[in-house]
């Protein structure tokens, strides 16, 4: 079946079955939905139709769940049926399938065993949406689709702005572009999107936003470098670096190379990306040939600069660190139910172990700046804060950051929520 689904697309209960799979890899498995998804070794319109539906459910999963606890009599034991209704009520509550399409397709996906009652509960929903939608409305897991410890802390940590950040982590992400200065300007490139049909406002320096998401491939002059796709937060990483010709850089904890090239795309550097992965290091190398740039790429720990570092010193140190990545959900909607409240003390300490280990590797006078695509406190302004508590010599520079509270971007339509203090080595 697999060798089937590669070549063509899969037939719509095919689809619902394989993206009941991939749900169950997640929520069942604790794997992210790009892991299970590349172990599906699925293409095209297959591939694409099995991440919206997961998406999706994903996205609104806390409703979903809640739902389909009341509408069933008894827990049930096969949880890729579980989540196969999920995909089902999704479609009756989204309205993007016909009604009668919806529950005759799940229908058909479901086990022979078990389709009476996936049946009877898809048409039981359809009875009782009004009402449930309506309790719903006093659960804040349902209400929100984010899990409990996430919405306390959001508003422990945000009391004005945490409905937001959580209306803002449910849409769907903007497609923004970052133009490569090196071979067009913004303005050539807008005209030719316009004249592919595509419509865009600039929103940053080099930033171009389209009205409507388009796959990579139609994206006019992709393949040739013209242009990448970066979220507006992630951009403001290069100027926030504060380099400049000549310097040597270290991109710590580099893939997929968003900023690496980023950064070469505005500087001419001599610039090492690091990352612990040598998989995700081939997207690296990959961005870097599309857009023929050059760079020293190595797989190293960034804690362990012993393992991989010549010993001569940096003019400035990007350190995008692991995080829960709580800024960018509604790009992973995984994220939030794979997290835990404890993962987060978890990952500081392994922040803070990152900067000690990279301060030593900058020369007096370089800067480092230290990055997340957090919300949370504890991955951030802790953290730094920590850090310059044991380090008299870092001094932390203002940043120019447009609706930043002392580096902390929020997610809202423009771009995704980021943290960012760059250090000085006075």
């Amino acid at each position: 079946m697999g060798s089937e689904l590669n070549r063509t697309p899969a037939r719509a209960p095919d689809v619902r079955r394989l993206a009941a799979g991939a749900l169950a890899g997640v929520l069942d498995g604790g794997r992210s939905l790009d892991r299970v998804l590349a172990s599906l070794r699925l293409e095209g319109r297959s591939r694409a139709a099995v991440m919206d539906y997961s998406n999706s459910v994903l996205r609104h999963l806390g409703l979903l769940d809640f739902v389909l606890t009341r509408l069933l009599e008894r827990p049930l034991r096969d949880p890729e049926l579980r989540h196969l209704l999920y995909i089902g009520l999704y479609e009756l509550l989204s309205e993007t399938t016909p009604a009668y399409a919806a529950v005759n397709e799940t229908v058909a996906a479901a086990p022979t065993r078990a389709r009476p009652l996936v049946n009877a509960v898809l048409r039981n929903f359809q009875r009782r949406r009004e009402a449930l939608l309506a309790d719903a409305q006093t659960d804040p897991v349902a209400r929100w689709n984010h899990p409990a410890w996430w919405i306390a802390r959001l508003k422990a940590e945000y009391p004005q702005d945490w409905q937001a950040i959580l209306e803002a982590s449910n849409a769907h992400p903007p497609m923004t572009l970052r133009v490569n200065r090196r071979r067009t300007t913004l303005e050539d490139y807008q005209r030719r999107l316009a004249a592919a049909g595509m419509t865009a406002v600039q929103t940053g320096e080099c930033a171009l936003t389209l009205e409507r998401p388009v796959p990579v491939s139609e994206l006019p002059g992709f393949a040739e470098g013209l242009v990448s796709v970066q979220d507006l937060g992630a951009q403001y990483a290069a100027g926030l670096l504060d380099g400049g010709d000549r310097m040597r850089v270290l991109d710590a904890c580099a893939a997929p190379g968003g900023k690496t090239t980023h950064l070469l795309e505005r500087h001419d550097l001599g610039l090492t990306a690091l990352d612990l992965n040598p998989q995700r290091l081939d997207r690296v190398r990959d961005n870097l040939a599309r857009l023929d740039l050059a760079a020293q790429v190595l797989t190293g720990d960034a804690g362990r600069p012993a393992q991989w570092w010549d010993g001569r010193p940096y003019d400035r140190i990007l350190l995008d660190a692991p995080c829960t990545a709580s800024g960018v959900v509604r790009r992973h909607p995984d994220a939030r139910w794979l997290k835990r409240a404890a993962d987060t003390t978890a990952l500081a300490r392994r922040q803070g172990e990152l900067l000690e280990a990279l301060w030593p590797l900058l020369r007096p006078g370089g800067k480092l700046l230290y990055a997340t695509c957090s919300l949370f406190r504890a991955e951030n302004r802790d953290v730094v804060t920590a850090f310059l508590d044991r380090h008299p010599e870092a001094a932390e520079e203002p940043l120019m950051l447009p609706s930043a509270s002392l580096g902390q971007l929020l997610p809202d339509s423009h771009h995704d929520g980021f943290f960012y203090a760059r250090l000085v080595k006075t």
